[in-house]
């Protein structure tokens, strides 16, 4: 194998198949990352067995072949070298690297253990804009669970019904959905019906990879999903289970509905938070006679503090406690200059929601105040 790559195509291409290095793998040759010099250009492919991704980048190709490159010490080694053209040349068990006057021959793994990249053709797919997967992630996000051992939750609840999209995504304490219509030309026909729990970190990494390019098609098998961006290809397992049934914890009744301007209680709720430690919870006290939400927070041997912004109070005084980091998370992603806030009593579940639309809904457990 001998090719000729410039240095930023080079790191481009490790950033975008780095996700499926397993670094912490036992398996030796699964921690780097398969080059394969070939006639249309050059092709990157790593994966942990769980997740597999292949790049394909433009090249001068003089001799093909291919090696494995331990994922780590390739992609420091990149990273140092200045922006010039970078030559890759295998002999043997080593890879000699190139670029300028900086030169570096390391051993390298041998391909032919390397897992052949999977050929999967999905039984069903849809294209998405790459702005409307990576907007709607991020709404939910925030919401899935980093608790390995209730996988499900873990994962996006993805489905496509009606051609609309909803993602949803629930770590027991918060709740996050968003809903969004799928763009079709008028001749073509209505995608199908598609549900599927992927894993967060998969999606947000999609959203991620994916920023340069227009579109990103998403097809699924019975326990794949297939991700296809430019010249990318990620495949990643599906999370095998029943997603809960989320609709059942949403309050069907309020006793109080407030309209709030979101960058303003945004900015309060990180004001106070300043003195929240430990488990201390911030307290939202709704005043309906005064239209003010007032924002505060006590922790005793640090200090307190409160900040009021103006509201339209729609119902009776409340005072309800939260966890801020929730209440941050949640009025980050919002995307809307205006929110609902809705809640039902002190120790029952507050709603975000944006108005008008399905776009933003996030539900989040109270914390019980003292008194």
């Amino acid at each position: 194998m001998k090719l000729t790559i410039e240095k930023e195509r080079l790191a481009y291409s490790i950033r975008m198949v780095a996700k499926a290095m397993g670094s912490n793998s036992t398996i030796p040759v699964l921690s780097g990352i398969h080059i394969n010099a070939a006639s249309d250009g050059v092709i990157f492919e790593t994966t942990d067995l769980d997740t597999s991704i292949k790049h394909i980048e433009e090249a001068l190709i003089e001799e093909q072949g291919a090696t494995v490159v331990p994922g780590k010490l390739f992609t420091d080694i990149i990273g140092s070298l200045p922006k010039e053209a970078v030559e890759l040349e295998s002999f043997g068990e080593k890879l000699a690297i190139r670029c300028g006057s900086t030169s570096f021959d390391i051993a390298t793994l041998n391909a032919q253990d390397f897992p052949k990249f999977p050929q999967i053709i999905p039984t069903r797919s849809l294209e998405l804009s790459t702005a409307q997967v990576t907007e709607m992630v991020k709404r939910v996000g925030k919401a899935v669970s980093r608790d390995v051992s209730r996988a499900v939750l873990t994962g996006i609840y993805f489905e496509v019904k009606d051609a609309g999209l909803t993602l949803a995504a629930t770590d027991s304490y918060r709740l996050a959905i968003t809903k969004g219509s799928i763009a079709n030309e008028p001749s073509a026909p209505a995608p199908e019906d598609m549900d599927a729990i992927i894993p967060g970190s998969i999606l947000d990494e999609v959203g991620r990879l994916s920023v340069d390019e227009e579109a990103v098609t998403i097809g699924e098998t019975e326990n794949q999903i297939i991700f296809q961006f430019g010249s990318t290809t990620l495949i990643s397992r599906k999370i095998e289970g029943n997603y809960p049934n989320y609709k059942q914890i949403i309050p069907a009744q309020k006793n109080v509905s407030v309209v709030v301007e979101t960058e303003p209680l945004l900015t309060a709720v990180r004001r106070v938070a300043i003195v929240v430690k430990n488990a201390s919870p911030i307290k939202f006290v709704l005043h309906a006679d005064t239209q003010q939400l007032e924002v505060s927070a006590q922790t005793p041997d640090v200090g307190e503090a409160s900040e009021s912004i103006p509201a339209q109070i729609d119902g009776e005084d409340m005072e309800i406690g939260f966890n801020h980091q929730y209440i941050l998370d949640g009025l980050s992603v919002a995307g809307a200059t205006t929110l609902l806030f809705e809640a039902q009593t002190s120790i029952k579940p507050g709603i975000f929601k944006s108005i008008g639309s399905e776009d933003y809904f996030y539900l989040t457990m109270p914390v019980r105040l003292e008194r």
